[in-house]
């Protein structure tokens, strides 16, 4: 049989080019980086290639079990001074942990990880008096220079920020979805974990820098002890940001899974973590739960980014997405606004500090978003937590419901007329109509409409039964904007080309300039739903100052970066959509 061949990658412990196998990609490189950036351990003491071995048996004088990691007490790297060994699978394989037991039992190490790139447990090990060697898991192994009865001690100045959120996420949420006792569906242990991320954000604003967090699990403790600390933990939150989290909202998991999460991110400062960081790895977690229902799709990152880059929201500009979903368009166009708040106050010379206040500020100021899925709404507040501490600005509200109707924070902090930029996908499709006359009669794209005898202009009629939505969030959408304000949305390519809508067409015109319509590829919101969609970019302008002859932007996008399965491909011409437009912007002198 012939030798299988691997194209290598280099080692991030030792150097040397190794077999890029899965079992090296996706957990040995992973979890070394995790030891050295996270743990603090010095490479010098970490071996991984050429590996370390151990005995297979206590009668064999050769050594033949190669270790995947191997951490020594110092850089001598003998024997005596084996610490712990990692035991690597690739993803997928749940095999192992007699294997890392072997080795922990046939040599002097005393602490053990298994990892599959995906999911990952502790195990200490223990030698009674009569020889007898038993193993107990344990919440995280302790970091460089600290003894393991530390492991939880953590005062508020020993949190360290970390690159490496994305695989631990991914850890808890495996973990949850294998072990949670009355919880498995992935939008509930979503929500939990959103519960328990507040409760360490909370306790790392909380609490000063000399104490010892609440948000920790010892290594001696009794579970029943951390489970009680966090529950008043999350109380303390529940009392102290209701904007955050509801009254009724409760902790649900059991007690070792919720042991689990605390174990995993206790070494770890969320706040300090760059927000980049968290807001993927935060993603990576509730991607699962997000699958799309009742019209609603999830916007790619580069279609969002792209609608971001065209319409270049600014430090001033009152900002909103009234179908936020988990906020992506919010998230991204806060970092656009960030980075210029960074880039202008630098050249003034404002410290980290002002300059830390100023974009937390704006957040909070400027940054409106509202959708009727409780589930996502939360989602949203814990991403702009994370990201930017603009929760207040968040709102579980239908956005076609009449404003009087919300509730008094949402009437307070979202008036009708008020907004320079808006950027959404509506939820749309013919299944989940608008129903009910008070709503419907709001928005004259609920009447029916009848175009005059040899006139290519319409009349208003009737009120209809129903209505789809994203032809009345077209609406609402203006409604929502102050004169110049701009917005883009994603729409079906329906409304751009069906006989049946062409009174929406009209009405648009008669409301506002069009600016640019972006055609993107069908695969754009494969595999979720096959409904072609296009983009549609305007700007609010009073009927007296519209003018008939201006020039529109329109674009045509083949790649969008993945195919009909989900499957990433290389090319992706979206990016490329927001150049050419703020290229054709300036040739034409626009003023948008």
């Amino acid at each position: 049989m012939a030798k299988k061949e691997y194209i290598t990658i280099t080692d991030y412990i030792s150097g040397l080019e190794v077999n890029a196998t899965p079992e090296e990609i996706d957990a040995v490189q992973v979890f070394s980086k995790q030891l050295v950036e996270d743990y603090g351990y010095p490479k010098e003491h970490i071996q991984t290639h050429p590996q370390h071995r151990v005995k297979v048996r206590p009668s064999d004088t050769k050594k033949e079990y190669p270790v995947d990691i191997a951490v020594f007490l110092d850089a001598l790297k003998d024997d005596d001074g084996l610490y712990i060994v990692v035991e690597c699978k690739k993803k997928n394989r749940k095999d192992g942990r007699t294997q890392l037991e072997n080795y922990l039992t046939l040599s002097t190490a005393y602490l053990g990880v298994w990892f599959n790139g995906e999911e990952r447990f502790f195990l200490r090990k223990f030698v009674k008096s009569n020889g007898e060697v038993v193993f107990d898991e344990i919440p995280n192994i302790p970091k460089f220079g600290q003894r393991i009865e530390d492991i939880g001690l953590y005062k508020r100045q020993d949190l360290k920020p970390t690159h490496n959120l994305k695989a631990i996420f991914k850890s808890i949420r495996n973990h949850l979805a294998a072990n949670t006792v009355g919880a498995t569906r992935d939008e509930v242990l979503a929500q939990q974990l959103i519960n328990i991320i507040f409760c360490k954000i909370y306790d790392e604003k909380y609490t000063a820098p000399n104490d010892i967090v609440k948000f920790r699990a010892g290594i001696n403790e009794k579970p029943k002890e951390v489970e009680k600390r966090i529950l008043d933990l999350f109380n303390e939150v529940k009392t102290n940001l209701p904007e955050v989290i509801d009254g009724e909202d409760k902790i649900t998991l059991d007690t070792n899974s919720l042991l689990f999460i605390v174990g995993e991110l206790q070494n770890y400062s969320l706040m300090e973590s760059e927000r980049d960081v968290v807001a993927d790895a935060f993603e990576t977690f509730i991607g699962h739960a997000l699958k799309g229902g009742l019209g609603q799709f999830f916007t790619p990152r580069n279609v969002i980014k792209m609608m971001v880059d065209i319409l270049q929201p600014t430090e001033t500009d009152k900002i909103i997405d009234p179908a936020c979903g988990s906020g992506g368009f919010l998230i991204e166009s806060l970092k656009a606004v960030w980075e210029q708040i960074e880039n202008k106050y630098s050249k003034l010379g404002w410290s980290d500090v002002d300059k830390s206040k100023k974009k937390i500020e704006t957040a909070a100021k400027n940054f409106r978003g509202i959708d009727k899925d409780y589930f996502l709404s939360k989602v949203a507040k814990a991403y702009m937590n994370l990201v930017g501490d603009g929760t207040t600005g968040i709102f579980c509200e239908d956005s076609l419901e009449n404003p009087k109707n919300w509730r008094s924070e949402a009437k307070t902090k979202i008036e009708l007329g008020t907004f320079d930029v808006l950027l959404t996908n509506p939820p749309f499709g013919s299944t989940i109509k608008v129903e009910g006359e008070d709503k419907l009669k709001q928005f004259n794209l609920a009447h029916q409409w009848k175009r005059k005898k040899n006139d290519s202009e319409f009349e208003k009629n009737n009120i209809k039964d129903k209505e789809a939505p994203q032809i009345l969030f077209i609406e609402r959408c203006l409604q929502l904007l102050k004169d110049g304000g701009k917005m883009a949305i994603v729409l079906p390519d329906g409304i751009f080309g069906n006989e049946s809508e062409s009174y929406v067409r009209n009405w648009i015109l008669n409301n506002a300039k069009i600016i640019a319509i972006i055609d993107v590829p069908l695969e754009t919101f494969l595999p979720h739903t096959g409904t072609k969609t296009s983009i549609l970019v305007i700007q609010k302008v009073q009927k007296d100052r519209l003018t008939e002859n201006y020039p529109i932007f329109l674009s045509i996008a083949e790649y969008c970066g993945h195919d009909r399965r989900g499957k990433e491909i290389e090319k992706d011409d979206i990016p490329e959509v927001a150049k050419y437009f703020n290229e054709w912007k300036t040739n034409n002198k626009i003023d948008f």
